[in-house]
């Protein structure tokens, strides 16, 4: 069995295209081909705002799966450290033995988690847009308009944060990484009322973006909901959208924001990202529509990482 580190990890793989494209196959493979995907198990730890994240999915023909165990301790800041962190274990599919133990930290499931939303973007969101607009500003805020850049060119970007002086921190590293203009507004709804694209990545309990502020063209990306206690749009923000689109239906009912959908007819219609990446559904289909994508997370998502990740550092 190997172990490898965070910093071998992060010396070959890069948020880039390739990353997106093996993000967006796992989502069609979850749709086509037999996939073995456990629910979420979750550990929650009140004590200290934290809670723990165990992944896993093995996907037919693939000679290997992961196992993964992520976390998320909302107080880190206050102690100078990243809220997310965790590992990955790679199975052999033939005889269950340890492949690798991937350290990474947090950091597989940081360059994943983005590149779903990139995924998501690239089917849904409008092919021109001038502003993006991100909720939120911590790591995954980071990634996730890192990863939009890659598959949509803007202009502008506006940030809202809890926080001004995080929000002050995140307008200069992300000036200074994408040379681009970040403007941080006072509020949530002017992120949202003045945006072609945005994306929430918060761990709020209570909703972020009211439908009032849905405006045509917009596309939304929710990353934060993903657990019972956790909503960031209002079920009104559903109701108006023309399209909504979530990783796993069943995820979505369970711990995203499905779950305090009041439509049953958003419910009926809901499709999954893997159906419009397979080309099995439409995604984005005029320049006028509302579309919104949910993305809990997924196993088929971090097996792929994982087995991308192994290939790289045994090459």
């Amino acid at each position: 069995m190997k172990l490898f580190a965070k910093g071998e990890m992060e010396k070959v793989i890069h948020l880039e295209k390739e990353v997106i494209d093996i993000v967006e196959k796992a989502f069609t493979d979850l749709v086509q081909k037999k996939v073995q995907m456990p629910p979420i198990m979750r550990i929650d730890v009140p004590e200290y705002n934290g809670e723990v994240d165990i992944k896993s999915a093995y996907i037919a023909g693939y000679e290997s799966f992961a196992v993964k165990l992520s976390s998320g301790f909302f107080d880190n800041y206050k102690l100078g450290l990243p809220s997310a962190s965790g590992m990955m274990l790679l199975l052999s599919s033939e005889t269950g033995i340890p492949k690798a133990v991937l350290a990474d930290n947090g950091y597989l499931t940081e360059v994943r988690t983005a590149a779903a939303g990139a995924v998501a973007a690239q089917h849904l969101a409008r092919e021109h847009i001038h502003t993006a607009g991100i909720i939120g500003t911590g790591a995954q805020a980071r990634y996730q308009v890192k990863a939009l850049k890659l598959v949509r060119d803007f202009d502008q970007l506006l940030v809202y944060g809890r926080t001004h002086e995080k929000a002050e921190q995140y307008k200069e590293d992300m000036e200074r990484e994408l040379g681009i203009d970040v403007t941080i507004t006072r509020t949530a709804e002017e992120v949202v009322k003045a945006s072609d694209v945005v994306i929430t990545t918060t761990p709020a309990t209570a909703p972020v973006i009211k439908g009032e502020w849905l405006h045509p063209g917009l596309h939304i990306t929710a990353m934060g909901s993903d657990a019972e206690h956790k909503q960031e749009l209002e079920s009104s923000v559903l109701e108006k959208a023309d399209m909504f689109v979530c990783d796993v239906i069943a995820q979505s009912t369970r711990l995203g924001e499905l779950r305090a959908c009041n439509s049953q007819r958003v419910i009926d219609e809901a499709i999954e990202l893997g159906e419009v990446t397979a080309g099995d559904k439409k995604g984005r289909s005029s320049e006028n529509q509302i579309t919104i994508c949910d993305l809990t997370g997924t196993g088929v998502q971090d097996t792929a990482i994982a087995r991308y990740a192994y290939e790289r550092l045994t090459k």
